[in-house]
């Protein structure tokens, strides 16, 4: 097999985000990771609701149709091209959208075949208010990782940007009724993570503990 360990690491960004504030952490981790060294993929799953459902919402068809010119829809191809994968979702009652589910639901055949495990996993959410989930649906996204055999990354207190915005276990906004844009303290929180995902899986690579590395031709 092809000796992939001296290519750069390669981070895939799968968030779903109805107002655009998902959408911005999922940037700002993106830029930093490219700016560690890593190739990044950003996909946006794409709606489960149909025209009639997402029109009784204010802004929710302009701003599907505006991040769907922006971002591809996340692939299987896209998952195993990746050594790391960073979720990203609001919190709709306590649990993940909809539409990033279905993309882990449909998994199955990675899952069947190991194909992602040992890869490094993180999530970060949004939510409207303080209690309002954000930290429940960022650990909701660790038991699919389980599952998959997937190292799981929290971000921990391992940079100052994480004691001033998210959490232990992933970057968060809290965007209120209006869906405020993240604040810059939660923006620096979602760079570490995104720098953070690219070290650790960087690390693993260079200890020989990525097994798609030993798995895919160049």
């Amino acid at each position: 097999m092809a000796d992939r360990t001296s290519d750069p690491t390669r981070l895939l960004i799968v968030y779903y985000s109805r107002s655009g504030s998902v959408e911005a952490l999922a940037t700002a981790a993106a830029e930093a990771a490219r700016g560690a060294g890593a190739e990044v993929r950003v996909r946006r799953p794409r709606e489960v609701a149909d025209a009639a459902a997402m029109a009784k919402v204010e802004g929710w068809t302009e701003s599907a149709a505006r991040q769907n010119d922006l971002y591809q829809a996340p692939t299987h191809e896209d998952a195993e091209w990746a050594d790391a994968i960073l979720f990203g979702t609001p919190s709709y009652f306590g649990a993940m959208a909809t539409e990033l589910k279905n993309f882990l639901d449909l998994l199955g055949p990675q899952w069947k075949r190991g194909a992602l495990a040992g890869k490094v996993g993180g999530a970060f959410a949004t939510a409207s208010w303080p209690h309002g989930g954000s930290e429940v649906v960022t650990l909701s996204l660790y038991a699919p990782m389980a599952h998959l055999g997937m190292v799981i990354l929290p971000t921990g207190y391992t940079d100052e940007a994480m004691l001033e915005a998210g959490s232990p276990y992933g970057a968060s906004a809290i965007v209120g009724k209006e869906n405020q844009p993240p604040r810059p303290e939660d923006l620096d929180a979602a760079r570490h993570q995104g720098r953070r995902m690219v070290a650790i899986a960087g690390a693993l690579i260079a200890a020989g503990e990525m097994p798609c590395r030993r798995q895919r031709a160049p």
